[in-house]
This record gives structure tokens, C-alpha cells and sequence, in this order.
């Protein structure tokens, strides 16, 4: 076996190790809510659809805002409660198109999506969970108006957390989608494979979403099988990273292919094929001769590579 490449320090997940107290049980306490936000420590992100509203200041950019300074900006009047931070409250705001189209042409604000402010280090990492947790529950709220029961308008209730319908009763819940992420792995080489949308070079593992009435397990058996064709054994938990595109929970895996033979499932992937570990390494280095490459550090695809390339006895 060759020698196990140095690939440097470790980067970090992104989007984990959350810092807010959630207080869920603080969510119906209006009292609480109402002193919480009235509290000159309070702060809050601004979401606008796939965007986030931060300010540049002199230290930088700052991706939080005081309330009043949220509601000069045109923000809805509805907020969600993200939790307590060192017993400050931390919450999120929703910013309509033509507010986030106003703030983009002034000098004193950066407007970026979340995927590029993660991969740009815009702000600080203890920021990413929180911007992560709040632009995954304003998705939900914008796509959740209207109740699936009875199609009659919902309005929000739990500081953010649930939606009931008044015409039916029904309450609706934020949704996290289970999304499992495995690299299939055959003695010294692994699987991966590309969409037609990734970046000129990207290589991936394969992924596809859990369905109901489906293990972990059996949903990385069944999707490997229905991208690339190849059965599979024996699979490992890895780690698990929440993904606010738009809100989803990646479950990562290492799984022991049972046959190498290939058979791509066109409609999802536009290629995929086997790596040597050694070309891995180099993928994962940005040193390919041929311009290939692993996912960015802060998906979690990189770091199930990397476990793999680091120890190729991961499925011990």
C-alpha cells in the first residue's frame, strides 16, 4: 500500500457546531419573545429569498443588524426566533426582492448568497450554522402559505416554528429532507461521479434523497445502484452536515462496492468512473494534471473523500 498523503491540516465542515440555544420551549412565551427582542443585544440576519443582507463596516462585514435597523431596511414584520446566543436572542428576518434590490446598490452593504459567502470566508465561522439555520426555515415559510390540507392561507405561529391553518386546524412543521452522500469504495479506488451542472473538472460522490419506509443503509444501496449500477455491501456512517440548498441534512457513508462493472444512469449523472487513491489526492490538493477536483472543504463530499484517501481501511 502506498503511503498515506499529506494533505494538510484539516478544513473545517460547513454549516455545523451551532452555537444558538435553541430555547424551544421559550417559543410560545410571548412575554419572553417581546423583552428578548426589546434586549440591545438582540440581532438578527437578513434573508432575501437566496440571499443574505449583511453590512460592511470598518472590522469587515457583519451579517447581523439590530432590529430597528432590520425593519429601516423594508423587512416583512414577521421574525423568526433562531435561539439564544451567550442569553441574547438571535433571530431572522425576511427582506422582500425590492428591498434586497435596494440595499444591493449601496456601498455600505454586501448581498451574496450563502454558498458564495461560505466559500469566500466572508464572515466568521460561528456565523455559517446560524445563516444556515435561518435561511433554511425562510424557505420553508415562503413555500408553506398556504395549507396542504385545505389550501386556505396559514399564518405563523412558535416564533417561526410551526404554521396552522385557522380554517382546518392543521399544523405544519418545517421540513428537513434526508439526503444520504456515499462513497463506494472497491480495494484502492472509489466512485465518483459528475452532474452536468457541476463545475468544469468536479467530481463528486454519488447522493439521492432517502425515500419513506427506507434505512439509511438501503437508501445507499439503492441509489449507488441506480446511478452507477453497482451493488453494494457493507456501509459506515461517516458524519452528517445540515445543507441549507435549500434544506436538507446530508448523511455521509463509506460503502463497500460488490462489483466494479458500471452502468450510469444517464438522466442523473453525465459520467461517472473509478479513481485511484493517489489521483484522489491530487484531486483533493487542486494539483491534477488534468484539472480535476473534489468538492470545496466545507461540503461534506470533500471531507468523505478525504477520509477515505487518509485511511483506506475507513470501512473497518
Amino acid at each position: 500500500m502506498s503511503p498515506r498523503p499529506d494533505l494538510g491540516p484539516k478544513p473545517r465542515l460547513g454549516y455545523i457546531e451551532n452555537p444558538i440555544e435553541r430555547a424551544g420551549e421559550r417559543r410560545t412565551d410571548a412575554a419572553f419573545l417581546a423583552a428578548a427582542a426589546s434586549d440591545p443585544r438582540a440581532a438578527t440576519y437578513v434573508i432575501g429569498g437566496e440571499l443574505v443582507v449583511m453590512q460592511k463596516t470598518s472590522n469587515g462585514i457583519d451579517p447581523l443588524f439590530t432590529i430597528e435597523q432590520a425593519g429601516a431596511l423594508g423587512a416583512t414584520g414577521e421574525s423568526v426566533f433562531l435561539g439564544l446566543l451567550d442569553g441574547a436572542a438571535r433571530f431572522a428576518v425576511a427582506l422582500d426582492r425590492a428591498g434586497v434590490e435596494a440595499t444591493k446598490n449601496r456601498p455600505d452593504f454586501a448581498v451574496s448568497d450563502l454558498r458564495s459567502i461560505t466559500i469566500q470566508g466572508l464572515v466568521g465561522d460561528n456565523h455559517l450554522a446560524q445563516m444556515a439555520e435561518a435561511k433554511a426555515l425562510w424557505h420553508w415559510h415562503a413555500r408553506h402559505r398556504f395549507c396542504a390540507n385545505c389550501g386556505h392561507p396559514t399564518n405563523m405561529v412558535q416564533a417561526g416554528w410551526r404554521r396552522d391553518c385557522p380554517s382546518c386546524a392543521a399544523q405544519h412543521f418545517p421540513r428537513t429532507d434526508p439526503v444520504v452522500i456515499m462513497l463506494a469504495i472497491a480495494g484502492g479506488r472509489c466512485l465518483l461521479g459528475r452532474q452536468a451542472r457541476f463545475a468544469t473538472g468536479m467530481w463528486s460522490c454519488l447522493a439521492g434523497f432517502v425515500e419513506p419506509g427506507e434505512t439509511i443503509e438501503e437508501a445507499v444501496r439503492r441509489e449507488t445502484l441506480e446511478e452507477a449500477g453497482v451493488p453494494c455491501g457493507r456501509v459506515k456512517y461517516f458524519a452528517c452536515q445540515p445543507w441549507p440548498f435549500p434544506m436538507s441534512l446530508m448523511i455521509g457513508c463509506h460503502v463497500e462496492a460488490l462489483s466494479t462493472e458500471i452502468t450510469i444512469d444517464r438522466t442523473e449523472l453525465e459520467d461517472v468512473r473509478w479513481f485511484e487513491r493517489e489521483e484522489v489526492a491530487l484531486m483533493l490538493l487542486r494539483r491534477h494534471p488534468d484539472g480535476r477536483a473534489t468538492p470545496p472543504p466545507f461540503a461534506i463530499a470533500h471531507h468523505i473523500i478525504r477520509a477515505w484517501v487518509e485511511d483506506c481501511g475507513v470501512l473497518a
